[in-house]
């Protein structure tokens, strides 16, 4: 199991408990949620899992998944079937799963049968060990090479970019300690980065090896813009857990470079006037110069408005990032 190393933080100094709420958002896969809910039952039962609730958020089908799940969840008393009014998105879908979710412990899978829920005790049993977040890592995808390449690119670069050693931030097989929804919020296409989140506030991550299934029914949803739109939000994730606190750190050093660099093209434009009379009005080099150095200071100062307005929004309590307390509260 590879692991990011970071000292988790928030967990109860009791013994937590165990009961779960899977997450499943679902788009367009009528004919796969059946033998899945099947299968997940199945798991819970065989493994005495205390399966509290299991979720199923559509996401705006088009098919006939809202019939399907209706019908489940009349069958199925541990079954919740959410319906959104329009395609939001997984981020979205996510969200409102885990909002309704009342687990101390959040599945989140797939709703296409290429996560395996027999798998679900072996992501589980790192959390016994003192692990938050538990990352499935489909080892060997059944998946074609336009999906895979590109896959292993983005893991690899963002890996790096991260300093996290997960091999597959795009698995959506994961469990988390509720805790860490308290801290984190997901939105956009920020639900693959939720361990980049979560290890940057201190939370234990790694990720577990798990058997990846072909895809029996549907459509694939992945595409070029979908793989684009992860990189910008890595990005974005990148700015969040680096310089969320400190803005004026990043936008402070890009305007001083900037400004430096403007002053340094003046300054030798100055002199080569003084002391060569050379003609520098019609100079290329004097506009940049100049935009180099009204940028810069704009920059600087955009980054001095972004500390004082972070210093009247902190939305994270110093009371979230406590481990444990002794005595413990009341």
């Amino acid at each position: 199991m590879a692991v990011a190393e970071a000292r988790p933080i928030i967990m109860p100094r009791n013994q937590p408990a165990n009961d779960i709420s899977i997450v499943v958002p679902v788009f367009d896969e009528q004919d796969s949620l059946p033998p899945l809910t099947a299968a997940i039952l199945k798991v819970a039962a065989q493994h005495k899992l205390d399966l509290r609730q299991l979720i199923f958020v559509d996401d705006g089908s088009r098919d006939g998944s809202w019939a399907v799940l209706e019908r489940l969840a009349a069958a199925n008393p541990v079954v919740t079937a959410i319906r959104l009014r329009r395609n939001f998105g997984k981020s979205m879908a996510l969200n409102a799963g885990i909002e309704v979710a009342t687990g101390s412990i959040i599945v989140t899978m797939d709703a296409d049968l290429q996560d395996d829920p027999a798998e679900l005790p072996r992501l589980l049993a790192p959390l016994a060990e003192g692990y938050d977040l538990v990352s499935g890592w489909r080892e060997r995808r059944d998946d074609p090479l336009s999906k895979t390449l590109p896959s292993r690119l983005y893991n690899a670069v963002t890996a790096r970019l991260s300093g996290i050693s997960l091999h597959d931030f795009n698995c959506g097989y994961k469990v988390y300690r509720r805790e860490i929804f308290d801290s984190v919020e997901i939105y956009g296409e920020l639900h693959r980065y939720v361990p980049v989140l979560a290890h940057s506030l201190g939370f234990k991550v790694g990720e577990v090896a798990v058997q990846h299934h072909a895809r029996k029914h549907g459509v694939s949803k992945y595409g070029f813009r979908r793989f684009l739109r992860g990189f910008l939000d890595l990005l974005t994730v990148l700015t969040i857990t680096r310089y969320s606190r400190t803005p004026g750190h990043l936008f402070g050093a890009i305007g001083t470079v900037l400004l430096l660099l403007g002053v340094a093209v003046l300054a030798y434009l100055t002199g080569i006037k003084l002391l060569d009379n050379a003609k520098i009005g019609d100079r290329p080099l004097l506009m940049f110069g100049a935009l180099s150095v009204i940028v810069g200071l704009q920059v600087t100062l955009f980054g001095l408005l972004s500390e004082m307005i972070n210093s009247r929004t902190d939305s994270i309590s110093p009371r979230k990032l406590i481990k444990e307390r002794v005595p413990d509260e009341d």
